[in-house]
């Protein structure tokens, strides 16, 4: 592996098909490891890295415009325990990213491809749950937020049948931490729910 330490945080596996120990490119890599899924442009995963110092977070983006306005005001800011990975998040997931190995995952308003024709592109089904629930730890939680019903009713109705995951109280963040996304329509309705992985 290695790391290019610029005004951008990125992190660049030398091998796109094994599994990547992502807390190795971190300053501290016994620190508890989150996953903010397209990451987009960065104030929540600024915001919570900020909150919560003694955790690392990894964003995953593909739009590498979004990464490189993020990482370099994360490094501006001093900021060592958040870093970047231009990737497709179902791929990352499923082969890069070890078994029992991240604390959080927060997916927050995925694109819901709303047209019926579309539906196949969403990357929330059974496949990409079961990738999450084997790299989780036991306890570690994933996080939903969407403004879009019928994506977070199929969602929820997907992960709620596993019966690995247990639902708790839906994660809220704080105003620092809230998405562009929330800010701006802030008048809409959110749909929220947050799972745990039960201990074998």
């Amino acid at each position: 592996m290695t790391f290019e330490n610029t005004l951008s945080l990125r992190i660049y596996p030398k091998n796109w098909y094994d599994i990547c120990y992502f807390k190795d490119f971190f300053k501290n890599p016994n620190y508890p490891l989150n996953i903010d899924i397209g990451s987009g442009k960065g104030r929540f995963i600024f915001g919570r890295s900020k909150n919560i110092p003694k955790e690392n977070f990894l964003g995953i983006e593909r739009q590498l415009g979004r990464i490189n306005k993020t990482s370099k005001k994360c490094y501006l800011d001093g900021r060592e325990n958040v870093n970047f990975i231009r990737i497709e998040a179902s791929y990352a997931i499923k082969y890069l990213v070890p078994p029992n190995y991240i604390s959080n995952y927060y997916y927050f308003f995925p694109d819901p491809w709303p047209k019926d024709r579309h539906h196949h592109n969403r990357i929330c089904n059974e496949d990409f749950l079961n990738s999450i629930l084997k790299t989780l730890i036991p306890k570690g939680c994933f996080h939903i937020v969407t403004d879009h019903q019928g994506y977070f009713d199929e969602m929820f109705k997907i992960i709620n049948k596993n019966k690995k995951f247990n639902q708790i109280n839906p994660f809220n963040p704080k105003e620092n931490e809230m998405t562009d996304f929330e800010l701006l329509f802030s008048n809409r309705k959110f749909f929220r729910c947050s799972f745990t992985k039960l201990e074998d």
